[in-house]
Formats: structure tokens, C-alpha cells, sequence
């Protein structure tokens, strides 16, 4: 039997429950061209650099997680890198969009590099074999909402292109625009596939979710991908409960928790 359905009802369930219902229905119900608008441009002077926001402390920033108590099961801490993340990840390809979103998704970096996190967490789906990577940053907010204008840009950018791993193997690469909730001040969801064959002749897909959303001074970077089902539910309530986690320590202010 498949197990999908069990594991969808364990998110909502387990994970502060009506929260979570509240993220998938959102997510599913409102599709990205109904959100609210996602960023205004930035009103600092030309020539002059917007002050640095105050970072979390490290107890406020592991605190505004989301962890796989929320997630409920089958969801554990990680055992290491999943083998397609070199595997396929490493791929390269002509368009220099493309190309710069494989890098970004290697490396782990969607806020672009020099953007350490607060907090991170990796977490594995033991049903399925896919691996959620969860991450808070502290940025001035008019790098992020510059990251998530190029992350917008991309399923028209990049909506067919070829990929090749280090293996010579190539890939067929495809990116959408994921609907995420309208949460925070600024968001953007990709779901991005890539699919082919090995030398070996063995047929592969890799689909991964990426997410960005903004809340105040803090953003939330997400990436949850394998190469069986991936559920936009999870996700979605994930990046659901991350900004009003965001949101509340926030409010409470930062000091140490």
C-alpha cells in the first residue's frame, strides 16, 4: 500500500495540526499568480549600504526550526548526503541561468554565497529515501528579495534546458513555479526536475522542491527533494509553520530565549 497518504495525515496531525492543514489547503487552494505582492524594491540611497539587521542568537535561530518532531513520522534526523545529490547535482549546463541554479542547488546556498545560516537542519524520509534541508538566515532584506526576483525569473528562464553530470551523463532538466502559502514579506517556490538515464541505461528522476521566504530581517531557504514521491504538502506546511515560528520570535524580541 502506498504510505503517502499516512505520511501527509502525520504532517498535519503531528506538526501543531490545524497549522499545518492550514498550509496545505493554502498552498493547493491559491495558485502563485493570487498571492499577495512579494517585495517592494529597496529605498536605500544610491551609494550608500543598507545597515547590517541584527543577528539571531543561536538559541532563537535553533528555536525557529522545523524539525521532524513537527514533521512526525517518517520523517528522522539525516544520515549523510543522499548519493543523487553528487550524483546528479554536480550536473552542469549551457544556459548560464541553469547553470548557476545546479551550482545553487549543490551547494546548498539560495541565498546566494556569503549568506552562512543562523541554524540549519537536514532531515531524512526513511519511506521514501528523500531529504529535506532546512536553513535561517539573518540578511539585509534587499539581497534576499534580489535572490527570490531571480528565483522568479527562472521557470521562463530555465522551464526545458540539458544538463550534464560529471559522468557524461545527461539529463533532461525542467523548472515550474511551486505555489507556496502567503506567508512573510517575500517568497518564491521552484519545483525543479531532472531526469534521464545512467551509462547503465537506468532510467532517473530527481525532483526537488526549493523554497525562499523572507520575514522581516530573517529568511528561511528550503529544499526538499529525492528521487520517489515528493509531496508539496510537506513543503508547504513546512515553510508554513517556519515563518510563524520566524514571526514569533521576532515579535518576542532578540534576546536570549
Amino acid at each position: 500500500m502506498n504510505p503517502a497518504p499516512a505520511r501527509v495525515l502525520g504532517v498535519s496531525v503531528l506538526a501543531l495540526g490545524g497549522l499545518l492543514v492550514t498550509a496545505a489547503c493554502s498552498a493547493l487552494s491559491t495558485p502563485p499568480t493570487a498571492q499577495k505582492p512579494d517585495y517592494a524594491p529597496s529605498t536605500t540611497p544610491a551609494g550608500t549600504s543598507a545597515p547590517s539587521p541584527a543577528a539571531l542568537t543561536q538559541a532563537q535561530a535553533q528555536a525557529a526550526l522545523v524539525t521532524e518532531a513537527d514533521l512526525g513520522e517518517p520523517w528522522t534526523p539525516t544520515q549523510g548526503a543522499a548519493i543523487w545529490h553528487d550524483g546528479l547535482l554536480k550536473a552542469t549546463a549551457g544556459l548560464p541561468d541553469c547553470r548557476r541554479l545546479l551550482d545553487t542547488l549543490y551547494a546548498e546556498e539560495p541565498f546566494g554565497p556569503g549568506a552562512p545560516p543562523e541554524a540549519v537542519i537536514s532531515l531524512d524520509d526513511v519511506w521514501n529515501e528523500s531529504q529535506l534541508r532546512y536553513q535561517i538566515v539573518t540578511r539585509n532584506p534587499a539581497d534576499v528579495d534580489r535572490a527570490i526576483a531571480w528565483l522568479r525569473t527562472l521557470p521562463k528562464k530555465c522551464a526545458r534546458f540539458t544538463a550534464t553530470t560529471p559522468q557524461g551523463d545527461r539529463l533532461d532538466g525542467q523548472v515550474t513555479d511551486a505555489g507556496l502559502p502567503a506567508v512573510g514579506d517575500a517568497r518564491q517556490g521552484l519545483r525543479v526536475t531532472l531526469a534521464g538515464a545512467t551509462l547503465n541505461d537506468e532510467p532517473v528522476l530527481l525532483t526537488l522542491d526549493v523554497a525562499v521566504v523572507r520575514v522581516g530581517d530573517d529568511a528561511i531557504g528550503l529544499s526538499h527533494g529525492g528521487l520517489g514521491d515528493i509531496e508539496p504538502e510537506v513543503t508547504q506546511a513546512a515553510v508554513q509553520l517556519g515563518a510563524q515560528r520566524l514571526a514569533d520570535v521576532r515579535k518576542r524580541g532578540r534576546t536570549p530565549i
